[in-house]
């Protein structure tokens, strides 16, 4: 099936057909996992803050050679081979929160590269019944080899990787959500670059830059958001609008970092931040939101949902708004009825949100080479 071009006006090609190297190019692609990139001191990832650019491009350029290889591996079995480095390792997967794609992705990950994962619910162990944080990354950390956490506040995080003895990863903070970020990056250069991977890598440039793009966030100031703040404007070009209700604002410090880095560099991108969601949303490549209502805050739901009046996603308002043709659409999932319709939703030539999901466990893989095998070398 030959690839089929979604970006007939300026944009690069998608590739929803196969286009995948031989068998014998494959194998000297992958015979090196090891980025040119140094981790070194790098020992957990709590938000891409904490990541350098080419640390960051490393990480997307891994996650992309993890799924070419692993698809061919579909059709040729001896390629994609990734081996078993994390065998005899145990992951602790500690959740105070609901998940679907991040428990899916994080465990068939971890156990793709022949670990254990170990999923601990807040009713599995003493965190529900009131053990401090500390308390229990001290002991949980003395017998595994990594931990990843899905809690609250940005601070319960730190404190389980201040007293951690191992590498802890945040799954999700009301703050941060850096998986999510890493994919929604990876999604980027999957549409907007389609052959990143033919680009030889450098310490300084794992990934070319990404190409002038205009990203429209329409939404929440959540988690998702900040992620895309501290990341997007390092990594290319990227004008990127942040569309939020009043009283709904992204946090100072985010605001002034994303702007610092955007003005600052040689990406010359923008940021900016806007309460219309049409403006927002004007000549944009790229539309993303998220739910409303963020697990915790259900009380809040029927405020929410009246002060996001106007804030769904779909043909109509990105048509007025004055969104290019072909923008494609991004949510993290899960999906409300009410943040976008099924006309965008479901449109195969719009919405990019399940190769948007898929691509969370490749880049959680790489998380793992990351924090067990670069950060150590």
């Amino acid at each position: 099936m030959p690839p089929i071009t979604l970006f007939p006006r300026g944009f690069a090609a998608v590739r929803f057909g196969s286009r995948f190297a031989t068998r014998t190019s494959i194998a000297a692609r992958f015979s090196s996992t090891v980025p040119a990139v140094s981790f070194s001191g790098t020992k957990h990832l709590l938000t891409l803050r904490d990541l350098t650019a080419p640390q960051i491009l490393a990480l997307i350029r891994r996650s992309l050679e993890l799924k070419e290889s692993m698809k061919v591996s579909q059709n040729h079995p001896a390629a994609g081979k990734q081996g078993q480095p994390l065998a005899g390792k145990t992951l602790a997967m500690i959740f105070t929160k609901r998940s679907t794609r991040t428990r899916v992705s994080s465990e068939t990950g971890w156990a793709h590269y022949g670990g254990h994962p170990m999923f601990l619910g807040k009713e599995d162990i003493q965190i529900g019944g009131g053990e401090p944080l500390k308390d229990t990354a001290i002991v949980v950390s003395s017998m595994v080899d990594a931990i990843l956490a899905r809690v609250g506040a940005h601070d319960e995080i730190e404190t389980l990787a201040k007293n951690s003895s191992v590498p802890v990863i945040n799954a999700l903070t009301a703050r941060y959500h850096p998986l999510q970020g890493l994919a929604d990056i990876m999604t980027l250069y999957e549409t907007a670059l389609p052959n990143a991977l033919s680009h030889t890598p450098s310490a300084s440039l794992p990934l070319p830059l990404l190409p002038p793009l205009n990203v429209a966030w329409v939404g929440d100031a959540n988690n998702i958001v900040h992620s895309l703040l501290v990341s997007l404007p390092r990594i290319g070009p990227i004008s990127l609008t942040v569309a939020t209700p009043k009283g709904y604002n992204c946090e100072a410090d985010i605001i002034s970092y994303a702007i610092g880095e955007a003005t600052g560099g040689d990406n010359r991108g923008t940021v900016k931040f806007t309460h219309d969601p049409k403006e927002a949303v004007r000549d944009a490549d790229v539309i993303i939101t998220d739910t409303w209502v963020s697990m915790g805050q259900e009380s809040e739901k029927a405020k929410r949902l009246k002060d996001f009046d106007g804030y769904m996603i779909t043909e109509k308002m990105a048509k007025e708004g004055g969104a290019k043709p072909d923008w494609k659409f991004m949510h993290c999932l899960p999906r409300k009825r009410e943040e976008v319709d099924d006309e965008v939703f479901y449109n195969p030539e719009r919405s990019i949100v399940f190769q948007e999901a898929e691509n969370r466990k490749y880049t959680v893989m790489a998380v793992y080479e990351m924090l067990m095998l670069w950060a150590k070398n």
